[in-house]
């Protein structure tokens, strides 16, 4: 058996080999470059979290199964934590602040010498620290300043003892008054205006002051004391009992726990964290890799739809942790890009998602993961297949319902109740109906929105392509008005170049929308092309100039271009204009030139260019080729003067160097050559000529 299964991977090799390898699109450096950046920001993001000192917290994701190695009373910390919280209150001790006072008995002596100025001048009634009675204003006045020097002094003096006893801010004016009328009836032994004159300072000046600040140390010994007799909350943990499931929400009970046994990690690591962050930017290169694999012509703007699709997936994961959905992370972009870009491009990027999960999905370890990849490769299947917006509608509401009946069907399964990582599939019935209506929203948007990202990034999808080759859109009407030859020939070649791409695997709806526009720009001049010519005039003869003839038919070439830019066409659709024609050489008018001067160079009349450079273009520049010469044939040529013929034409520009960069091996060349008789069998069909009667024959008078 191995002997027979190393001969078929000779034979694949063999197989391989005879296919030439397809021509990468060269990206420019600066696009490289944002990629790269693109890619080292996804590194970063899928793992910066190994950096994070702790590495687990409550809340977090268990992404292992432990047990108690033995015995222990473990401190609450949650429930400590709680503690302390409800007797900072009570324990918040405060003391005097010295600088604070010196800065409230500053301001009452500002307000002391204000009323000291004005008293001389008998200004005292001006708005001032104080408002000041009639008899206030009396007595402040007739005061000789030894009284008023004694009556300051002893002002200073009653502030003193109030600032020693605490100054609480927000005690009420009214108190402070109070207070200082109590506190100066002791030291002045006086009555009457020189105490209401200084109670009323010293209120003023102290309301909405503070002299205390908030002690630190002595708070947090008497919280400690208060913590001491109320008694330290500890958790009982018998050896063996289990402490946390993996795929579970680590508690805070099982977080003291875990930390009570050095089970989290309390410093960095550096080796793991570079070990992930190379996986994942080793796993980005792979993406881009697999995309230009299967599509050579990638541009660096659909590398960047699909990095950041996985820019996106990855910070969801790190912002929802638990609560994200595989399936919402991994099927709307899945279905995007198999639209856009191909099926194994989207199964590449489902498989880079999946392997870079960071945690372990919410209650149920890998199953719910490996249902999530599993749905994702179905719809990768179906979206490359789909060809209108009909289809993707219909998965919209296919794929969630499969998924909520495939989890649904596991759930309930007794077969699969014993297995370690499917009887983590806990989340009840709601959940998974709730999960299926919030996928089918976001599949139904990405419907809505592929649209747009088609004309941002410039996708061709399938819907697209079906849309483009609608014969009735304005510029495929203008041409089969304009030049209805063309046009006949257009729909000729269209079914040559289908069979064609058909036989081989070639996409089929490239290559018929890229051949429905290929000779638009024969409408900036249609009479200059013989199928558009009537009777026998033409233009080139009255013309007798070869050089600007091949102008004429180069210019065909640059006027579809320049058409396609204006309405828009995609790139993979205009590619079709130039690279039809390729380099060949417009042989007639060559011979004509050389009529008249022999030394003319053969560059002069041969197309611009490029090449085809992919398999499509290649067989539409054989189709083109090929049509004119079928059709010449008679009702009696024979099958092998029909593959002479186009081997002939294909041999021709095979040699010109026309094929180089098409990728088509010796072997396609061979089923497109059979396709193309198979399509002029069909054109040759003979009809049966029936005898019509004469009016008169039948009717006779």
């Amino acid at each position: 058996m191995a002997k027979i299964l190393r001969l078929k991977s000779i034979w694949r090799s063999f197989i391989n080999s005879q296919s030439p390898r397809k021509s990468v699109a060269k990206w420019p450096l600066a696009d490289r470059t944002g990629l790269l950046m693109v890619c080292i920001v996804i590194a970063i993001v899928s793992s910066y979290k190994l950096l994070a000192v702790p590495d687990l917290k409550p809340g977090d994701i268990a992404p292992f199964e432990a047990n108690a190695p033995q015995s222990a009373l473990v401190i609450d910390t949650e429930a400590l934590q709680q503690q302390k919280t409800d007797l900072i209150p009570r324990t918040s001790v405060q003391v005097i602040d010295k600088e604070e006072t010196v800065n409230i008995e500053k301001a009452l002596i500002k307000n002391i010498s204000y009323l000291e100025r004005v008293a001389p001048r008998n200004e005292a009634f001006r708005i001032g620290p104080v408002n000041l009675t009639p008899e206030e204003r009396e007595w402040l006045s007739k005061q000789s300043p030894q009284r008023r020097n004694i009556w300051e002094q002893e002002v200073l003096l009653v502030s003193q003892k109030m600032l020693k006893q605490g100054l609480i801010k927000t005690l009420a004016h009214d108190q402070i008054l109070n207070a200082a009328k109590f506190q100066l009836i002791e030291q002045i032994n006086d009555e009457g205006p020189s105490i209401d004159i200084a109670s009323k300072l010293i209120a003023n000046t102290f309301h909405g002051n503070t002299n205390l600040r908030h002690d630190a140390q002595r708070s947090q010994q008497l919280l400690e004391e208060l913590i001491t007799k109320q008694g330290i909350p500890k958790i009982e943990v018998k050896k063996g009992d289990l402490i946390t499931r993996k795929g579970e929400q680590i508690t805070p009970e099982g977080f003291a726990v875990l930390d009570h046994f050095g089970l989290i990690r309390r410093t960095a690591r550096p080796i793991e964290w570079l070990c992930r962050f190379s996986e994942a930017l080793a796993s980005c290169f792979a993406l881009l890799i697999i995309m230009r694999r299967e599509k050579p012509s990638l541009r660096p703007k659909h590398g960047l739809l699909a990095l950041g699709l996985l820019l996106i997936a990855q910070a969801s994961k790190d912002w929802f942790g638990a609560a994200v959905s595989p399936l919402q992370i991994l099927v709307p972009p899945t279905l995007l890009l198999s639209q856009g870009v191909g099926p194994t491009s989207a199964l590449g990027w489902m498989g880079v998602t999946s392997l870079l999960w960071p945690v372990p999905v919410s209650g149920i370890g890998e199953g719910r993961l490996i249902i999530a990849a599993l749905t994702s490769t179905l719809v990768a299947f179906l979206g490359g297949r789909m060809r209108s917006r009909a289809q993707l509608l219909q998965v919209v509401v296919f794929v969630p319902f499969s998924a909520l009946l495939s989890q649904w069907i596991l759930l309930r399964s007794q077969i699969l109740s014993s297995g370690s990582a499917w009887r983590k599939l806990s989340p009840n019935s709601e959940t998974l109906l709730t999960e299926a209506l919030v996928l089918g929203a976001m599949l139904m948007f990405t419907v809505l929105l592929i649209p747009i990202i088609e004309n941002t990034f410039g996708l061709l999808t399938r819907a697209r392509l079906m849309e483009m080759s609608d014969q009735e859109r304005p510029l495929l009407r203008r041409l089969s008005k304009e030049a209805p030859g063309t046009f006949e020939h257009t729909l000729m070649i269209c079914g040559l170049a289908e069979e064609g791409a058909r036989s081989i695997g070639a996409d089929v709806d490239l290559i018929r929308t890229g051949a429905l526009y290929h000779d638009i720009g024969k409408l900036h001049a249609p009479e200059w092309f013989i199928e558009n010519q009537e009777g026998d005039i033409n233009p080139h003869e009255k013309l007798q100039n070869p050089y600007k003839s091949a102008d004429i038919l180069q210019a065909h070439v640059d006027e579809g271009l320049k058409l396609a830019r204006r309405h828009r066409l995609p790139s993979p659709i205009a590619d079709f204009i130039p690279e039809h024609q390729g380099t060949l050489k417009m042989g007639y008018f060559l011979h004509k030139a050389r009529e008249n001067d022999p030394s003319v160079q053969e560059t002069r009349f041969r197309y611009k260019g490029p090449v085809p450079r992919s398999r499509e273009t290649a067989i539409l520049m054989l189709a083109d080729g090929c049509e004119a010469a079928l059709r010449a044939l008679g009702e009696k040529s024979s099958d092998e003067e029909a593959f002479k013929t186009i081997r002939r034409i294909v041999e021709s520009r095979k040699h010109d160097g026309q094929l180089l960069k098409s990728s088509l091996s010796r072997s396609e060349i061979e089923l497109i050559i059979r396709a193309f008789v198979g399509v002029w069998k069909r054109m040759r069909h003979r009809r049966i000529k029936y005898p019509i009667s004469s009016f008169k024959a039948s009717y006779p008078a």
